[in-house]
């Protein structure tokens, strides 16, 4: 049958990036806790296109995440980068994944099991032989006192939850809890899946106790990972969905360690 992708192409542009997005997925990944742990992916895979090709073969994308087999340990991702390349005669190839991620978690006075759920996102990319470029990136809610608010009122204080987006580049491997952990610890206070009354009291007293803006929590976490060794590069994203305002409170800081 004629090949049409690999027939030559007279406009002499190259295509950055062409491939498949949004391909849902089951996959396994690493869990500390439990060894692995199955959640259902949303997948992005691409590679340039030279100009002299018409257009790339998607239907390899697929194929070769099937030979996946479902596992994808953030380890093998140069492996899975560098196929891409041969199979598909690519100088650069990239991949994206997004996932939910569930840690078991004990409410903090009745100690009651609960599931959180964390958005994760795994993305690499190789370009003319370099070594793979790999970021893992974490949402984790969070809740929040106004010190403003604290400091200026005769009684209470306004809190609202938040939403801590923690990127990071890394020498070795990166567990996922050890990330959530940063970023809950500087919170004013975690957030629980299931909570009972003593659980309520407890976390509402904590967090009064424990006022932050947003600027002191991107700072906080910014102060721990400048201290690990095995960060390479972070961007931090702290946005609180104010509860008194009609807008949110945002701050970010970017940093590569040198």
């Amino acid at each position: 049958m004629i090949d049409v992708q690999s027939q030559y192409d007279f406009r002499n542009i190259n295509v950055d990036k062409v491939g498949v997005k949004d391909i849902r997925y089951p996959i396994t990944v690493l869990d500390r806790d439990n060894g692995v742990q199955h959640t259902v992916a949303s997948i992005n895979m691409y590679v340039n296109l030279p100009r002299e090709f018409k257009g790339t073969h998607m239907s390899r994308f697929v194929e070769i995440l099937n030979e996946c087999h479902g596992n994808i340990d953030i380890r093998e991702f140069s492996k899975v980068l560098a196929t891409m390349q041969e199979r598909l005669n690519a100088e650069s190839a990239h991949m994206e994944i997004a996932f939910p991620y569930f840690v078991k978690k004990q409410s903090p006075v009745t100690v009651t099991d609960g599931l959180m759920e964390y958005g994760c996102r795994v993305s690499g990319s190789v370009n003319h032989g370099t070594d793979c470029d790999l970021i893992l990136e974490v949402n984790v809610p969070i809740t929040t006192v106004c010190p403003c608010s604290k400091e200026i009122s005769d009684c209470g204080a306004h809190n609202q939850r938040g939403m801590v987006k923690l990127a990071v580049r890394f020498r070795r491997f990166v567990w996922i809890e050890d990330l959530v952990r940063l970023v809950e610890q500087a919170a004013s206070c975690e957030v629980y899946s299931i909570l009972k009354r003593p659980d309520e009291k407890y976390v509402t007293e904590k967090a009064y106790e424990n006022p932050k803006f947003v600027e002191d929590v991107v700072r906080d976490i910014a102060r721990d990972l400048k201290k690990d060794a095995n960060i390479l590069w972070f961007k931090v994203d702290v946005e609180n969905f104010e509860s008194i305002h009609n807008h949110s409170a945002y701050a970010c800081i970017e940093r590569y360690k040198r």
